[in-house]
């Protein structure tokens, strides 16, 4: 069998002799293989590798040891010139098949200048095997601490000494994490049944400052001995970085998401301080920044070049986070027009209270007084500062509007929705507002084109798109595409 694509999540992609498309786990692009069907379902069907015949000329040895057991870089055996032409493929696809859209402009992807070490957050899970509750309530230990990443489709953690993606202080801190637990005999969580204290361990890196924040994720009140673990990180944590922060985050129920509702500084300050491209940003423990600062400069570079800001503009800023994207923007015009910066403004919308709080603090650093942030979801927020309020259960929607907020018309749209894509009602006010440009960023190509469908249908054509590898020997690719009026 001839294997001619492959999934996000690393499985080959390839038809048996009756046409039938079929999927093998572990076969690359290229790859003549021999597979054996185990399962058959009405449109495709799952296969399991046995020998590669011919391998492709993108295969490589890989990088990690424990690959296999991870799964957390499904395209670590191809070539990285591979992976881009991949993922370039990927975005072309999905605005082909799904937009409708006939030969798309799709741009050469933005690649990385370094494909190593380039998250600045490690979320890693903790386990120690399973756990046993012994008469009167006393938990047990079954096995060592592993601290790192779950297998694919699995709650069970793989235990990684080190990742060739995660910075040096996350496997320095997962190591102190480890050795803490060992001493003092504490128990890692265990999903089947909700018992042990530590549950994860996220390690923020500031790239530009060198400052780390740990979060310590337990399902309980506190860490014994917790003061004891503090000095272990911090001695851990070797220059050229520091830790500056280490983080108590409490989730005793909420199985499905990392973080629970509580969270307490334990030593040091809450936040970190991160430098790039002549930006200040404070990073907080819940707050969503870009987990590749050197490609986000370039994305966000590529989305001011697609926004031509001129001056004067009013910018949306929807899905608005931390507001980095807009105030990315305005800095940049600021740094070729400062007259021309006075004269614009972005008003953000945001779901998440603490982003939003990020996102004011930001700009005060920056020294950005043209930004505006309001709390709500956007698909109700927007039509309320346009003056259509309609049929909404959202508090902040609801409220009256101040009239430096208040929206008649806007130049550009910013759009960065997560993964799900864009709420159509979100869509619909959108293009009332008659923007001349929308600047549409993705993390995931299928829903990237069904809104650019809807979108088109709406009076607004595709112009081009950019991929950027922003996470690198993963099956994930982030788009930014540029979308013009029709009647412009």
């Amino acid at each position: 069998m001839q294997i001619n694509d492959m999934t996000t999540d690393g499985s080959g992609i390839g038809h048996s002799e009756d046409g039938l498309t079929v999927f093998v786990k572990g076969a690359l692009p290229g790859d003549t293989v021999q597979a054996e069907i185990f399962r058959v379902k009405k449109r495709y069907a799952l296969a399991r590798l046995l020998s590669i015949d011919e391998p492709s000329e993108d295969r490589t040895e890989g990088f990690c040891s424990l690959d296999s057991r991870c799964g957390g870089c499904p395209m670590g055996r191809l070539t990285y010139d591979a992976q881009l032409r991949l993922k370039e493929r990927h975005v072309r696809d999905a605005l082909t098949r799904i937009a409708g859209l006939r030969d798309p402009l799709i741009r050469t992807a933005l690649e990385a200048e370094s494909p190593w070490r380039y998250r600045n957050k490690a979320s890693m899970a903790v386990s120690t095997g399973g756990i046993i509750t012994r008469k009167g309530g006393i938990v047990e230990n079954l096995g060592e601490p592993a601290v790192g990443f779950y297998r694919g489709k699995s709650r069970e953690v793989t235990d990684c000494p080190d990742c060739a993606l995660q910075t040096e202080p996350a496997a320095a801190a997962a190591e102190a994490l480890r050795e803490f637990m060992r001493q003092d005999h504490i128990t890692g969580y265990d999903p089947r049944w909700e018992k042990g204290l530590m549950r994860h361990m996220v390690v923020r890196t500031a790239f530009g400052t060198g400052e780390v924040m740990v979060i310590l994720v337990i399902n309980g009140k506190g860490i014994p001995h917790a003061a004891k673990l503090v000095a272990m990180l911090d001695e851990a944590v070797e220059e050229p970085f520091s830790l500056e922060s280490v983080i108590l985050n409490i989730n005793k129920g909420k199985p499905g998401e990392i973080f629970g509702d509580k969270t307490e500084v334990l030593a040091g300050r809450p936040t970190i301080n991160e430098e790039l491209g002549g930006m200040r940003y404070e990073i907080s423990p819940l707050s969503f920044y870009q987990v590749n600062p050197a490609q986000m400069v370039k994305l966000y570079n590529k989305a001011a070049e697609y926004a031509a800001l001129t001056g004067g503009e009013t910018i949306l800023d929807l899905y608005c986070g931390a507001g980095t994207i807009g105030q990315w923007l305005l800095n940049e015009l600021r740094s070729r027009d400062g007259e021309a910066f006075t004269g614009t403004k972005v008003i953000g919308i945001e779901s998440q209270k603490s982003a939003v709080l990020d996102a004011n603090r930001n700009a005060v650093i920056n020294g950005i007084v043209n930004a505006r942030y309001v709390c709500g979801k956007a698909e109700f927020v927007l039509p309320r500062l346009m003056g259509n309020s309609g049929d909404t259960a959202d508090s902040v929607a609801s409220a009256p509007v101040d009239e430096d907020l208040r929206i008649t018309k806007a130049d550009v749209v910013i759009l960065d929705p997560p993964r799900a894509g864009c709420d159509e009602r979100l869509l619909d006010a959108v293009t009332a507002a008659e923007p001349s440009r929308i600047v549409y960023i993705s993390c995931d190509p299928a829903t990237l084109a069904r809104d650019v469908k809807y979108l088109n249908g709406k009076g607004y054509r595709f112009m081009e798109a950019t991929p950027a590898d922003l996470f690198c020997w993963t099956g994930h690719v982030e788009t930014v595409v540029l979308m013009s009026r029709k009647d412009t």
